[in-house]
């Protein structure tokens, strides 16, 4: 069984301090209750319709609490064809420190992630080997304290077992998506965002995608201005193409019917929990840039939404983990590219009532 959560973010004790922070994160306290760091990884499987996603949090000190605790919570959600979406509770356990390719070299290394549910399932045991190198960080802020800042990495090959609660799955091979997340936010205040990536198939073990792709739209409560979007195309490890807000266009088609909609963790819905906005059945990202351009297609099959707590209030949050085929295209350099493969996109927004 996996080790429990450390009560601070992990340090690589083999690295030189003087050389900056050990960990993915600098290594300073946090201070205030919304205050709050993520590592978030998901992975789909090459040969079996398989899907990954797993959130492991540091959260600020309680307002009541005298010591002036972090808090800590981790959930991973398993997407298989023949069970649909299952998850964890927020108090999975993980072998710590957890894996990060923020706190790696340059060159890859393989390491073990390790992270399951208290009852063992949904959960994995991979070895995680990085292809590729990652974007520069962005930041959104809002409000007059609040901001939200993220850096993410694509290409990241997983080898190992998932086991799901009625099935165990050896010598998986996977590629996904690493992301570091920051920042100070309320839920409320944050609004809503949305996250995906698209991994063109490698077609050889270890290698890096021959196109990537890692979108995002940020569309805090206030001021209007903060809403932000980019769109980053990766080629063979190496960012090529940061498309930003103002060279993105998207659309939605339709509704994604409710019966492919699964609610959890188990325990949340005994939550008296309002309605989110309904999930398009189609998402279009296009991104220009002078002659270069992107294009995506993502169809959703089939979600896994997650009601979050609130520190600061009664209005939860829910986060949508959506799986499905997706159809990227573009032009770069005077080159055309495109592909086919399976995508997860994750729509974030606050549950009202209206």
């Amino acid at each position: 069984m996996p080790a429990a959560l450390h009560d601070r973010t992990p340090a690589l004790d083999e690295a030189d301090p003087s050389l900056g922070p050990r960990g993915p994160f600098p290594d300073i306290a946090l201070r205030r209750e919304i205050e709050r760091r993520w590592l978030h990884y998901a992975f789909l499987s090459d040969e079996r319709d398989l899907g990954l996603v797993s959130n492991i949090a540091w959260l600020g000190p309680a307002a009541n609490d005298p010591l002036r605790r972090t808090r800590n919570t981790a959930i991973v959600l398993m997407y298989d064809r023949h069970e649909g979406w299952s998850a964890s509770q927020f108090n999975a356990l993980v072998r710590a420190p957890a894996w990060s390719a923020f706190r790696l070299s340059a060159s890859a290394r393989v390491s073990r992630f390790e992270i399951a549910s208290s009852a063992q399932a949904p959960g994995v045991d991979l070895t995680l080997r990085r292809s590729s190198h990652p974007c520069t960080s962005q930041c959104v802020a809002f409000t007059p304290d609040q901001h939200f800042r993220w850096q993410s990495e694509t290409g990241i090959h997983a080898t190992g077992m998932w086991r799901t609660k009625a099935r165990t799955y050896r010598r998986v091979r996977a590629i996904g998506y690493h992301e570091r997340v920051r920042g100070c936010w309320g839920w409320p205040e944050l609004g809503g965002w949305v996250f995906g990536f698209a991994n063109a198939p490698t077609g050889k073990d270890g290698a890096p995608p021959p196109y990537a792709l890692v979108f995002t739209l940020v569309y805090p409560q206030a001021p209007a201005e903060a809403a932000t979007a980019s769109v980053m195309l990766w080629q063979d490890g190496r960012l090529r193409r940061h498309f930003t807000r103002r060279n993105i266009d998207v659309a939605v088609r339709g509704l994604l019917e409710h019966d492919r909609v699964r609610h959890v963790p188990a325990l949340s819905q005994h939550l008296g929990v309002f309605a989110m906005a309904p999930i398009p059945r189609l998402l279009v990202i296009d991104a220009r840039q002078g002659r270069d351009r992107v294009l995506l297609e993502f169809e959703c099959r089939a979600a896994a939404r997650i009601v979050i707590p609130s520190e600061s209030g009664l209005s939860p949050f829910s986060v949508h983990e959506v799986i499905g085929p997706c159809h990227v295209s573009g032009l770069v350099n005077g080159k055309t590219f495109g592909f086919e493969t399976r995508g997860i996109v994750e729509f974030a927004g606050g549950a009202h009532a209206d």
